[in-house]
This record gives structure tokens, sequence and C-alpha cells, in this order.
């Protein structure tokens, strides 16, 4: 087992990946910006590394800088978390030559999901479903247009390289093709460096499920059940919750080998998160594979019993999984509420500033994951995220209203947050039925 790893992220996955190394008995090395001097996984970690100025590009995404403070500090892996540059298939190589462990998956691994076109094609080779969609990268709107005509709209125009709901638009028909192809395009080209475009079919009123999978270096894969991800706003998920409504024992069952099999054909190794749309008639299409660990594991956590980071770490080491598929058990209930530092009266613009007041709530079943404390400044140049709100009950109504008694005893002065609009979709009768898709939100907004 390691002795020392260093974090390169920060907020709250970092503050959550030190407080799992602790308990595993590892020394935690944090990195931070000039912006995050005081934050709190700084104050956290054994020790901690300034790597640049505020802006990512000069900091968290500085891979020398990182591998430097790794190696001066004597730390033997790096936990990339989420984000920055946890899917960097170079990343992760430059660890494997200077000798340091990537928690994750091989950069191979990572190029072969991280194209979309590709995974699809490796998905389509291992018999798992996948929307009808181009097989190769496009760069030519007029041909992405032609592809389009061909297989009918809407379309959902996507970037190869793309993540976090960036260079996607849904195009409905062929006279708005070609502009919104070009402005996603140029999204990507800004967000990834990448033009690689690719189309598919845009199945309407779906409901969007993943499903989290661990795989050790023997070969070992099991599925820890899904999480229902559909409560999103422009591809940004917003309330995730485990297990999903819409899918029955046999359905889950499905869902979760297909899941395996797509892990197996990619010969992964760490863990990962497959994810499928699901149509109206509970047909299931293979989206993407996201090699790292998802913003919303803690409430796989909940469900299961299983610390997601631990078992990362350890099969980081080479060691092999302790348990099988038949030991995982899916018990009660699991909703996430993401808080985000926005103002949703105004068009959700992020509001950074500092806590004047901070309460967290508790109780027997709610678990939140935070970076924030009194006095603490948040920065404006990183995601908006602040806080994750999970909670666990017997059944999906009691997890709503014990997710619906901490948000309301949740308390975060000095900034605007989207407290409130949380607790609006709670009430939601198409929420509460279970009945939501991804255009739940958009629609709710009109």
């Amino acid at each position: 087992m390691f002795k020392k790893i260093l974090i390169a992220n920060r907020g709250e996955i970092a503050v959550r990946i030190i407080r799992a190394c602790r308990e595993m008995g590892i020394q935690t090395v944090a990195v931070y910006s000039q912006a995050d001097r005081d934050a709190l996984h700084v104050q956290l970690a054994d020790e901690a590394v300034c790597i640049g100025p505020a802006p990512t590009k000069e900091s968290y995404l500085r891979m020398e800088r990182i591998l430097s403070a790794t190696l001066a500090s004597g730390a033997e892996a790096i936990h990339p978390g989420f984000g920055f540059l946890s899917e960097n298939s170079k990343f992760a190589d430059l660890c494997a030559k200077c000798n340091l462990v990537f928690i994750g998956p091989s950069g191979e691994m990572i190029e072969k999901m991280g194209n979309k076109s590709e995974a699809r094609n490796t998905m389509l080779s291992a018999g798992v479903p996948v929307i009808p969609g181009t097989k190769d990268p496009i760069l030519d709107a007029r041909q992405g247009k032609n592809f389009a005509d061909s297989i009918g709209y809407p379309v959902m125009i996507k970037a190869c390289a793309g993540g976090g709901g960036k260079g996607m638009r849904i195009c409905h028909s062929k006279e708005e093709f070609i502009r919104l192809f070009e402005m996603a395009q140029q999204e990507a080209k800004n967000s990834f460096g990448d033009p690689s475009m690719y189309l598919e079919k845009y199945i309407e009123h779906a409901k969007h499920i993943e499903f989290q999978i661990l795989a050790d270096h023997n070969r070992n894969i099991i599925h820890l059940g899904e999480r229902d991800c559909s409560a999103q706003r422009r591809h940004q998920k917003i309330i995730e919750e485990s297990p999903s409504k819409a899918l029955d024992e046999t359905l889950r069952e499905k869902m979760g080998e297909a899941a395996r099999a797509a892990a197996r054909a990619a010969n992964y190794v760490s863990a990962g998160t497959v994810e499928f749309i699901l149509d109206e008639q509970k047909n299931f299409y293979f989206i993407e594979m996201n090699t790292r660990i998802q913003v919303e594991h803690g409430i796989t956590e909940l469900v299961t019993g299983i610390d997601l980071i631990k078992e990362q770490i350890r099969i980081a080491a080479g060691e092999s999984l302790s348990f099988s598929q038949k030991e995982v058990v899916i018990r009660g209930h699991a909703i996430e509420c993401r808080i985000n530092a926005e103002c949703p009266e105004k068009n959700f613009m992020p509001c950074p500033g500092t806590i004047t007041k901070l309460h967290l709530p508790g109780g027997n079943g709610v678990r939140i994951d935070t970076a924030l404390y009194n006095g603490y400044t948040i920065p404006s140049m990183y995601d908006s995220l602040i806080a994750k709100v999970m909670v666990w009950d017997r059944d999906r109504k009691g997890a709503i209203q014990k997710m619906e008694g901490a948000l309301k005893e949740l308390v975060i002065e000095g900034i605007t947050t989207n407290q409130n609009f949380l607790r609006t979709l709670l009430s939601n009768e198409t929420f509460l039925s279970g009945e939501m898709d991804t255009g739940f939100i958009e629609r709710f907004l009109k």
C-alpha cells in the first residue's frame, strides 16, 4: 500500500480523498493555487505545495508543476479526483514515465474511452447497445449535415473529446444544423483543443442512468448499481439518486451486465462509470464511459456501504477486489443535491464571495461533502459547486422528506446559492412521481 499520496485537485473532492487516505493510514500532499492558500484541503493535508497563480492553466492544469511537487514530496501516487487532469491521458502517461502511480486507468484507456467515437465502436464490438450515430469523427459541418439528414432529426451534436456538457448541442431541424454544429465545434476547440465532432440520434424524453463499476488488475469486474441523473440543466447534473425508480430488477441486472461488458471490452481497470440513455420503451443505449470517480459517487456509497475512494486506491496499489458481484447489495434509497454558488433568478449566474455564516445539517442518514467554513472566500475562477448534500433512508419517499429537511436546515450566508431552487424541484409533482427525464428542469424553468 502507498505511504504518501498527492491529491491533484481542490475543493470538496480533495477533502474527501484526504479523509479516505487518513482512514487508510496514508499521508497526503495537497497542491494549491495562490487563490486557494486558505482552502480547507490545504489545512487538512499533511503537506501542501503551491503550484502557481489562480488561473487553472497556471496551476491545477500544469502537469510539470504537479509532477515536480509529487517527486519533491516523496509521494508514490497521484489521485486526480474529478475534473482538471483526471481524464487527461497525457498526464497519466507522464505519471508512469516518472514511476508514479496514477490512481485511475492507464493513459491508453483514458484516450480510448475519452474519444467518444472510438468508445462507441468499442461498445459495438462488445454487443453493448449504442445510439445510432457516426462511426468516425466529423470535422466538416456539411458532412455532418448529410449524416443528420439521413438518420432524421433531432440529433445530438457532441465533441469527441468532450465532457461536462461542453461542445454539445441538440439540433431539431436541418435549417439550424450548420449554425449549431459550428457553435459546438468552436466550444469544443476552446475547451478541449480538439475540433473533432460526432453525431447521434437524440432520444427525446429519455432518462440518464449510469452504472458505477470497479475493475481490478486481475479482470475482476463488478457493478454497484445505478444512479439516476435525469434531473439536469444544460447537461449539468443537479439532483442524483440511487436506485432509479425507472428500473425493475430484471432491467437493472441487464443494464448492470452491459456495464460490466463495456468495462471488459475496454480492458478497464479502476473505478469508472458507464452511462446510458433509457428511452420511454425501456430500451437503453450506451452514451459514454467516465474514467474517473464521479461527483455523485457518494450516493452509491450510501446504498452499498462501499467506500469507492478507498477501493480506487487499493486497485491502484495492485490489490484485488475483496468482494464479488453477489456480495454487492443495494439497500434503501439515497439522494444528492448539488449546492452551487449561483443565482437562479439571474440565469444561474455564478455568485462567489465570503461565507459569513455557515450551518450544515446533520442527523441519521445525512452526509455533507464540502470544503466550506466560516470566513472562507469562494474564488471566482473555479467551478461553482461548493457542497453536496446527500441523504439516505429506507425508501425514496423517506429520502425526499429527509432531503427537504436537510436543505431547510442548511444555512450559507454571504453568497447566493441554488438552495431554494432545489427545494422547489423536490416538491414538484414530476420529481415526486419519479417520472422526470433529462428535459424536466428545462421545461420547469419555462
